[in-house]
């Protein structure tokens, strides 16, 4: 498994909340970068598989669908 480099995020100049709104903001903005990570990741595994059989190819193409709508989804 790949070790991530986590980068600090940058606050918006317009933050005006206190420290644990940050830190609760930055959690869930790294939460989400996460999620879309992994959405990327079982996309491309789903697009690198090769098959012949029809029934397999359609579970391949359902789960691409899928994970394309809960990127969609999160963007």
């Amino acid at each position: 498994m790949a070790v991530s480099q986590q980068q600090p995020l940058k606050q918006s100049p317009a933050f005006s909340g206190s420290a644990s709104d940050l830190r609760k903001q930055q959690a869930d903005k790294a939460h989400h970068a996460r999620q879309i990570q992994a959405l990327n990741l079982q996309k491309e595994n789903i697009l690198s598989q090769r098959t012949s059989n029809s029934g397999r190819r359609a579970a391949l193409e359902a789960a691409l669908a899928h994970v394309e709508a809960q990127l969609q989804a999160l963007n």
